[in-house]
């Protein structure tokens, strides 16, 4: 398959990571972050770190839009879903986050009325099929989904659906992704960039992180070679003394991302001020509300919220792994009381969460026994 199979070439793979292996300087050790969990699961699922030298370290950021909802605002979503003639509709991805309350499949069996959908569209047909009840899609994500929540607002204005909302709890990747640099806890090398979120708001964005704090970023794939090649890419740039942005990704990245998209954003909504991330504490305008023109279909205007803030439980280090402090196998309960069967802690929920891809493709410790391969 064209954009896959030549993706996934093993020989092109190991040509790719001997080039990795001659620039590396001897003694010298790199550590990158792969910033979207979709990296992070290419990077064990295909066995990736078995193709670098042992003196690169490849750790995971704050991509997982999943994984980086806190606490409080699951138990603010839950709260929502228990008033009375509500239908709370999320992604599936979001029914086994547990809150300081439970799941939403705890409150599904106390009781309350929650549907799994694939679009926000799907919630708002299932607005139009019930005028008696109010129907509520909690909308998460980056950039990447915030285009598809805005337009389906637009388009519940447009058919005059009253009795749809969201409860918006997009984020932004820019101050997610400074947070990190302004954190004393973790050295850097270089960035391998996120692609879905770049093919919307493209590259120039990330200018900052080359200016301000002289690190590469390459933007990248999500087959194997995409992401070597944004190994490769970083070391080029570290061994001949440059610090760019670069878009490796340019088969679906635009360098200006794509402006229908970012138009849409800005039409419904607006930065908020600050917003609590999972591990990163609050941010300043790192998360979008819905703008005062669409107040009807802003959840958190036509319901009574708690704002609750409840602390991740002692045992869970998401907060450490979402910022690359930690390796999930680090985790004093990774494995053993939090697995995906029984989750602790989000990134172990989420199919993008590092915890899940680590635990799936059976990274629990530090030494890891390389495959056979034939001769």
């Amino acid at each position: 398959m064209r954009f896959v199979d030549e993706y996934r070439d093993a020989g092109k793979a190991r040509a790719l990571a001997a080039r990795v292996a001659a620039l590396c300087e001897p003694g010298r050790a790199y550590k990158f972050m792969e910033v979207c969990g979709g990296h992070t699961h290419t990077i064990y699922k295909h066995g990736l770190e078995d193709y670098l030298p042992p003196q690169i370290t490849l750790v995971h950021g704050p991509g997982c839009p999943v994984c980086v909802i806190p606490m409080g605002r699951v138990d603010d979503a839950i709260a929502i879903a228990e008033q009375p003639d509500v239908i709370m509709t999320s992604f599936g991805d979001m029914m086994r986050v547990p809150g300081g309350n439970g799941s939403f499949l705890d409150a599904m069996a106390r009781g309350a009325d929650i549907r799994m959908v694939y679009s926000p569209l799907d919630a708002l047909k299932i607005a139009r099929d019930n005028p008696d009840k109010r129907v509520v899609f909690l909308a998460i994500g980056f950039e990447t989904t915030a285009p598809s929540t805005a337009m389906t607002v637009m388009r519940a204005a447009t058919e005059r659906i009253g009795n749809f909302s969201v409860f918006c709890n997009h984020v932004t990747i820019v101050p997610a992704i400074k947070a990190i640099l302004d954190s004393p806890d973790l050295r850097l090398d270089g960035f391998i960039g996120p692609g879905h979120v770049s093919a919307v708001i493209g590259c120039r964005p990330y200018g900052f992180i080359a200016e301000d704090y002289g690190k590469p970023l390459v933007v990248a794939g999500f087959e194997p070679l995409d992401v070597l090649q944004a190994v490769h890419r970083n070391l080029q740039q570290l061994a001949e003394g440059r610090v760019e942005i670069e878009n490796q990704y340019g088969r679906v990245v635009p360098w200006d991302g794509n402006p229908k998209a970012l138009a849409v954003i800005n039409e419904v909504m607006e930065l908020r001020p600050t917003f609590e991330w999972r591990g990163l504490g609050f941010i300043s305008d790192s998360a979008l509300s819905v703008r005062e023109r669409y107040a009807g279909f802003d959840a958190e205007r036509v319901f009574r919220i708690p704002g609750a803030r409840v602390a991740d439980p002692k045992a869970c280090q998401c907060g450490e792994v979402l910022k690359g402090v930690l390796k999930p196998w680090e985790c004093k309960v990774f494995g053993t009381a939090c697995t995906p069967e029984t989750p602790i802690g989000t990134c172990m929920v989420s199919s993008e969460g590092a915890c899940a891809a680590y635990y799936n493709f059976g990274r629990f410790s530090r030494d890891r026994v390389r495959e056979a391969t034939r001769t």
